[in-house]
């Protein structure tokens, strides 16, 4: 790491510890071009990958999959499942990978636990009053503390969007650095519920802010809003968390979330990881997708290029 590198660090280590220094970092950041950021979108999706490195593409996806199900239906003998499929996406083939994480309530956890322990998939929870992130503080850290507990390695957090659109800087910055250390030994993923957050200027600040707090991945949705991931608002993203190396050396992990539901669409988003950070964001610890449906799909198409059939969605199981 160079000296400018380590300045520049110690100098936005100090952001935090003032609402004024904080306004006017976030509101200094280069402005998005909202038509550059969407036609920049459109055309990175209208690229296609055939044969050997489409298969790459699946399986890589595949290992980038948070297999999710947050549903107040939930019940311990459905996330033990869905725990198990994590682990054997398609039981008939053992070339398939084994996806990253499982992500389910924290009182789930416990359950998705039993399953995985001792194997190399993570187990991710929801906390801090998710999804509307609209609780006292102490609510959100002893939810955060008790899904660690429990044995969740990963923790996605949401932050206050109304304190945030509301220029309430401080206090989320405040917010995303206590639960990260009510985290421990678990990653912090910090959930922007981008859908919320009106402009692509909002998004960049969002992640900065999100950065800044110590946040190990920034996520953009929790699945239950209208609007979810979308490739203008993850290019966003990526390009806060390349920057954020650029002038900080840590790197920073993406996880577009809702609304992903075809390998074409996830292929997609991998061109645009490749294209805006490079391959060093290419791996699981850095870039996941958070989704149900999506599995089924990639493993659809995996049957299809090692057979040339395609096996229906229910052949691997309803989630």
């Amino acid at each position: 790491m160079t000296a400018t590198t380590t300045s520049a660090r110690s100098d936005l280590s100090e952001l935090g510890r003032s609402e004024t220094a904080l306004r006017t970092f976030l509101h200094g950041l280069p402005g998005v071009d909202q038509v550059g950021a969407e036609q920049r979108a459109a055309q990175l999706g209208t690229r296609s990958i055939k044969t050997t490195a489409k298969a790459q593409a699946i399986d890589l996806a595949i290992r980038m999959v948070d297999l999710t199900t947050l549903e107040g239906a939930d019940t311990p003998g459905k996330v033990r499942a869905l725990a198990a499929k994590a682990l054997r996406p398609d039981p008939a083939d053992p070339t398939c990978p084994h996806v990253g994480a499982v992500c389910v309530y924290p009182a789930m956890v416990p359950h998705v636990a039993e399953v995985l322990r001792g194997s190399a998939v993570h187990l991710a929870s929801v906390a801090t009053a998710f999804p509307s992130g609209q609780a006292p503080l102490d609510v959100k850290l002893a939810d955060t503390r008790a899904a660690v507990a429990a044995g969740a390695d990963e923790i996605d957090m949401v932050i206050n969007r109304g304190a945030f659109l509301a220029g309430r800087y401080q206090e989320v910055y405040d917010e995303i650095v206590a639960t990260k250390e009510a985290c421990g030994d678990a990653h912090l993923k910090v959930i922007l519920e981008t859908g919320e957050l009106a402009t692509y200027d909002n998004v960049r600040r969002a992640s900065w802010l999100a950065m800044l707090a110590g946040g190990d991945f920034i996520k953009t949705s929790t699945g239950k809003v209208p609007v979810a991931a979308t490739l203008p608002v993850t290019l966003v993203m990526l390009e806060a968390v390349r920057d954020f190396r650029a002038a900080t050396g840590r790197q920073v992990g993406v996880k577009p979330a809702g609304g992903i539901k075809n390998t074409k669409d996830a292929i997609k988003y991998l061109v645009m990881v490749n294209e805006t950070v490079g391959g060093d964001w290419l791996d699981p610890d850095w870039f996941r997708f958070g989704a149900s449906s999506l599995l089924n799909d990639l493993l659809m198409q995996r049957t299809k290029l090692t057979t040339g059939t395609y096996s229906g969605p229910d052949y691997f199981t309803l989630d």
